[in-house]
């Protein structure tokens, strides 16, 4: 894993908000995002002339479609992150790849004002507190045993997690930031990753979910195709 380098977030001034009807982005990860609608292009130029920074969110309920082009209510969690590549298209459009710095909530959103054309917020920190290493230990070493034996080790990225766990010099509570974006993709899982501060919670988020993967791929790896009848599969 590359070097992790400290990103300065300015929690006292406002930040421009990106939502989406799912978590694409949680600390850590680094996630690649195409901008085309003329509020978020002018979104990344406004933070590409200053921090580089937006908060991205989640909106709340179903009701945002029908208030997509207004201001629909947002869920309180974001991820704050930073723009670390940018790349100019056609018609103004950009091709970016934001990299999650940290956990952040919603306390107030800022009023609209002429000629800015996107959302900005003011955040809190969630979640700064570095956690006690021995209360991770066994986590780790359970995580490391769950992908290293049983039916997880079938999965393509398992080997390149595992190496990592047992790199002592990356921390525990970024390894389970790194399983978490890379092994879960239900957005309501996904969403209390995010919104929750406490890192061994979250570290039993991340553990029971993958208890669940490796249930249905020991269920997979007991098929037997050969024996179907035609036509018919196992799902």
């Amino acid at each position: 894993m590359a070097e992790e380098t400290s990103i300065q977030v300015h929690f006292g001034r406002p930040m421009p908000l990106f939502a989406l009807d799912s978590p694409v982005l949680l600390p850590q990860q680094v996630a690649p995002l195409h901008i085309f609608e003329p509020r978020y292009i002018q979104m990344i130029e406004h933070a590409l002339d200053s921090a580089g920074q937006i908060a991205v969110g989640v909106f709340h309920g179903v009701g945002w479609k029908q208030q997509y082009h207004g201001r629909p209510a947002v869920r309180p969690a974001v991820c704050v992150g930073q723009i670390v590549h940018h790349q100019k298209l056609d018609e103004g459009r950009y091709n970016i790849a934001l990299h999650g710095v940290c956990r952040a909530s919603i306390i107030s959103e800022v009023p609209p004002a002429e000629g800015r054309l996107y959302r900005e917020v003011m955040l809190e920190p969630v979640g700064l507190e570095e956690p006690d290493p021995s209360t991770l230990a066994d986590v780790r070493g359970r995580l490391e045993t769950m992908l290293s034996h049983g039916p997880l080790e079938h999965l393509a990225n398992a080997q390149t997690l595992v190496q990592h766990l047992r790199d002592e010099e990356i921390p525990t509570q970024i390894l389970i930031e790194v399983l978490g974006f890379s092994m879960i993709a239900a957005p309501e899982t996904r969403y209390s990753l995010l919104a929750e501060a406490d890192v061994n919670i979250r570290a039993e988020i991340v553990t029971r979910e993958l208890d669940g993967l490796g249930e249905v791929i020991r269920k997979a790896l007991h098929q037997h195709p050969e024996r179907w009848p035609k036509g018919v599969s196992w799902n």
